[in-house]
C-alpha cells in the first residue's frame, strides 16, 4: 500500500491524523454540546455549528494565501497547530453557565470556536498542499491519486477514535457523580429551569419520572438535582476538549520532527523559474487559466457534496437521537462509522481502480466525482423512502409526543451503518480524488491557494448545514432526505453534462 510513494507522506499524514483526533473529539458533540450547555435549540446549534465549520474552510483561503506570499508553507502550519491548540485550551475551561453569566460564556465559547477555525485555516490546506508537493516529483507522480487516499485514511483513523472519547469522559463524569446519561434530560432540565411555574412549560412528574432514572433522589430536590446535571454533564465534555489539546500537542511534534525531509517550496521555485523562457511560460497561461476553469467547475460540484455530507454533524445527529435506537450506544459515537469505512473500504476501492488502470478502463477523476454524487443520492434514497415508510413525524411533534408520553418506535441500529455505507464509498469518488486533483490543475505558485479554493466550496456547503435541521424540525423529516436526494441527483447530472469538458481540460486520465 505504501509502496512506491515518498518518504514525507506518513510523517504529513500522521501529523493530520493527530490534528484530525483532536478537532473529531469536539465536533462529535458541538452541536448536542452548544444545546446542554446554553439551552440554545437545535437551530441555534446548528446554525453556530454551520458558520463555525465554514469559518474553518473560509479561513484556510487566508491560510492559502499567507503561505503562497511568503512562500513558507512549513511556518504557516506550525503557526495553525499552535493557534488551534489556544482554541481548544479555552474551550476545555469548565465554567458553569448561568442566566447571569451565559451573554459572554457563550461570546468566549465564540472566540475558542474561532481560534479553531483560524488554526485549522492555516495548517488544514498548505499541509495538503506539501503533500501534493511530494508528487511533484516524475518519480512518484503516477502514485497522486493513491497517495491523497493514503492520506485520507489517516485522517480518518483519527476520525474514527475521537468520537468514542467525549461520551465516554461525559459518561465517566456522570457515573462519578452519581449520575446517569440520558440525551434528551439536558433539553428538558433547560425547559424546566427556564420559568418559575415549570407546569407551563413541562410536566413535572413526568421530569422526575425521568430524573429519577437518571440518579435523582427526591422531587422536592428536582430544580436542584437538574441544575447540578447540566453542570456535571457538561463538565464531563470539556474534560473531552483536553484531549484535543494534547492531541495538539503531539500533532506539532511530529511536524517538527518531519520537517525538514519535507518539500521547501521557496527553493524548488527558484530552480524551477530558470527551466522556461518567457515564451514558453507565455505558451503555458492558455493551459493554466483553462485547468483552472476546470477547477472552478468541480468546485461547484463540491458545494452541494458537503452540504449533503457534513449533515452527519446535524440533522443526522438529531436523527440518531430522536428516531434510532442508541440506548447502548451514545448518538455522538454514531459518527465514527464513516471514519471506520473510510478505512475499510479504501484499499478495496483503491485495488478497483488500479486493476481498471491495468485493463485500460481507467476512470477519470471527474467520472469518478460524478459517481460520488450518484452514491451519495442513494444513501438519502434510501432514508427518504424508509422514513416515509415507518411514517416518522417531524422533530418538533416528536419532542411533542415524548411529552405526551405517546410511544415511539425507534429504527435499528442498521439503518445508520447503511446509510454510512453509502455515504462513504460517495464521499471516498469525491474527498480523497478532489483534493488529488486540485493538486494536478493548481499552478506551482498558487498551490496553498487552490487547496484552500477547495476548503472554501466545502465551507459554501458548511454555511448551509442549517437547512437540514430547519426541515428536519418543521416538516416530516423524510422531506428533509428528499432535499438532500434531489440536490445529489441534480449535481451528478450537472457533472456528467460536464464530463467530456473536464477530461479534455485536463487530460485526465486516473490510475
Amino acid at each position: 500500500m505504501f509502496k512506491n510513494h515518498p518518504h514525507g507522506l506518513i510523517p504529513a499524514a500522521l501529523s493530520n491524523m493527530g490534528e484530525r483526533f483532536g478537532y473529531y473529539i469536539m465536533n462529535a458533540v458541538l452541536v448536542l454540546f452548544l444545546c446542554s450547555k446554553f439551552g440554545l435549540s437545535e437551530e441555534t446549534s446548528a446554525l453556530i455549528y454551520s458558520f463555525f465549520y465554514a469559518g474553518i474552510y473560509i479561513l484556510s483561503l487566508v491560510g492559502g494565501l499567507i503561505a503562497d506570499r511568503t512562500r513558507n508553507y512549513k511556518g504557516t502550519i506550525i503557526a495553525g497547530l499552535i493557534v488551534m491548540t489556544l482554541g481548544y485550551i479555552v474551550l476545555a475551561f469548565p465554567i458553569l453557565a448561568t442566566a447571569e453569566n451565559t451573554t459572554w460564556l457563550l461570546t468566549l465559547t465564540a472566540v475558542a470556536l474561532f481560534l479553531i477555525a483560524f488554526g485549522n485555516g492555516l495548517f488544514k490546506g498548505n499541509l495538503q498542499a506539501i503533500v501534493g508537493q511530494l508528487y511533484d516529483n516524475p518519480r512518484y507522480s503516477a502514485q497522486r491519486d493513491s497517495g491523497f487516499q493514503i492520506f485520507y485514511v489517516f485522517i480518518n483513523i483519527g476520525g474514527l477514535i475521537a468520537p468514542f472519547v467525549a461520551p465516554m469522559l461525559r459518561s465517566w463524569w456522570l457515573d462519578v457523580n452519581g449520575m446517569v446519561y440520558n440525551a434528551q434530560f439536558p433539553a428538558m432540565c433547560h425547559q424546566f429551569l427556564s420559568v418559575t411555574d415549570s407546569a407551563n412549560n413541562i410536566n413535572a412528574d413526568q421530569l422526575y419520572a425521568l430524573a429519577s432514572s437518571v440518579g435523582c433522589q427526591s422531587m422536592d430536590q428536582l430544580r436542584e438535582f437538574c441544575a447540578e446535571y447540566l453542570n456535571v454533564f457538561n463538565t464531563g465534555i470539556h474534560y473531552s476538549f483536553i484531549a484535543s489539546v494534547g492531541a495538539m500537542i503531539i500533532s506539532l511534534c511530529i511536524f517538527l520532527w518531519a520537517k525538514k525531509g519535507l518539500p521547501t517550496p521557496a527553493k524548488k521555485e527558484a530552480v524551477e523559474s530558470v527551466k522556461y523562457t518567457a515564451e514558453e511560460k507565455a505558451a503555458m497561461a492558455k493551459e493554466i487559466r483553462q485547468r483552472m476553469y476546470a477547477l472552478f467547475a468541480v468546485l461547484g460540484i463540491a458545494i452541494f457534496f458537503w452540504f449533503s455530507f457534513h449533515q452527519n454533524g446535524t440533522s443526522m445527529s438529531l436523527f440518531a437521537r430522536d428516531f434510532v435506537d442508541t440506548s447502548a450506544i451514545a448518538p455522538e459515537i454514531w459518527q465514527s462509522v464513516n471514519p471506520f469505512f473510510v478505512i475499510v473500504l479504501t484499499p478495496i476501492i483503491m485495488a478497483i481502480f488500479a486493476s481498471l488502470s491495468r485493463r485500460g478502463k481507467a476512470i477519470s477523476t471527474p467520472k469518478k466525482i460524478a459517481i460520488g454524487m450518484g452514491l451519495a443520492g442513494v444513501a438519502y434514497l434510501f432514508l427518504t423512502i424508509f422514513s416515509l415508510v415507518e411514517n416518522y413525524p417531524s422533530g418538533t411533534e416528536f419532542r411533542a409526543m415524548v411529552e405526551a408520553g405517546e410511544p415511539i418506535v425507534k429504527a435499528g441500529w442498521w439503518v445508520l451503518i447503511l446509510y454510512y455505507f453509502f455515504m462513504t464509498v460517495a464521499e471516498l469518488f469525491i474527498s480523497p480524488l478532489g483534493l488529488s486533483f486540485v493538486s494536478k490543475v493548481a499552478p506551482k505558485h498558487l498551490q496553498g491557494l487552490c487547496q484552500g479554493l477547495w476548503l472554501g466550496a466545502t465551507a459554501v456547503g458548511n454555511l448551509l448545514l442549517w437547512i437540514g435541521p430547519l426541515i428536519y424540525n418543521k416538516a416530516p423529516i423524510w422531506v428533509a432526505w428528499a432535499v438532500f436526494l434531489a440536490v445529489c441527483l441534480i449535481s451528478m447530472g450537472v457533472m456528467f453534462a460536464m464530463l467530456r469538458w473536464l477530461e479534455r481540460v485536463t487530460a485526465d486520465t486516473a490510475a
